[in-house]
């Protein structure tokens, strides 16, 4: 879990700024990244609930790889949409490893 917080906290501004823009940007075209976003601020919530308790994140990143495709990024996709996967991702590793 260490590993964990130390990603969340290397990434966890950056995905504070991009998730917002974009789903804003890309849920037109890409609105499965509305569902990102939805299971994303349910694992924040239950982040900050948590304190410094192991939150349990399984059945979140369980439905994340299951939206994205295991965090396979879309070809028509700016930047920050690929670094927002990438970054989930790492939690992701980070979490189960």
């Amino acid at each position: 879990m260490k590993r964990f917080n130390q990603v969340m906290e290397l990434h966890g501004d950056k995905l504070e700024l991009y998730v917002p823009v974009v789903a804003r940007v890309h849920g037109g075209s890409h609105p499965e990244f509305h569902s990102v976003r939805q299971v994303y601020d349910q694992m924040i919530s239950k982040i900050e609930a948590a304190g410094t308790e192991r939150v349990q994140l399984d059945a979140e990143f369980a439905e994340l790889r299951k939206i994205t495709d295991s965090y396979s990024v879309p070809d028509d996709v700016c930047e920050s949409y690929a670094a927002v996967y990438e970054m989930l991702a790492e939690l992701d590793r980070a979490y189960f490893g």
